[in-house]
């Protein structure tokens, strides 16, 4: 099991994966949202808002269920997603990681991923 400065080295790197995303084409798919990911099996929650402009800073969330988007990953597949050793489409479909969002805003994050 990863720790927690594991997982927020891991939320760092997929923060900097998304900023490298051609800026017009960021703007184009970014609508402003607030997006939590909960880490069940630490116990811990982070916050972070997407915006036109970028991405925040995580910062630790104490009701993770109160964004827009929100993602429920183990820490050790967290850091998988991070490093690139799992792909989102497939952490998605094995259930490893589970988005809830509006399907407008599954689809624009997408196109991002």
């Amino acid at each position: 099991m990863a720790n927690e400065e594991e997982c927020r080295a891991a939320l760092n790197r997929i923060a900097e994966r998304l900023m490298q995303v051609d800026s017009e084409k960021f703007a184009e798919h970014v609508v402003e949202r607030n997006i939590s990911c909960h880490v069940p099996d630490l116990g811990l929650a982070f916050r972070t808002r997407i915006h036109a402009g970028g991405l925040d800073p995580f910062t630790p969330t104490e009701d993770p269920k109160s964004a827009q988007v929100r993602l429920t990953v183990d820490s050790d597949d967290l850091v998988a997603l991070a490093e690139d050793r799992i792909s989102v489409a497939k952490a998605w479909a094995t259930g490893r990681l589970k988005i809830e969002a509006g399907i407008f805003d599954l689809l624009r994050l997408r196109k991002l991923i």
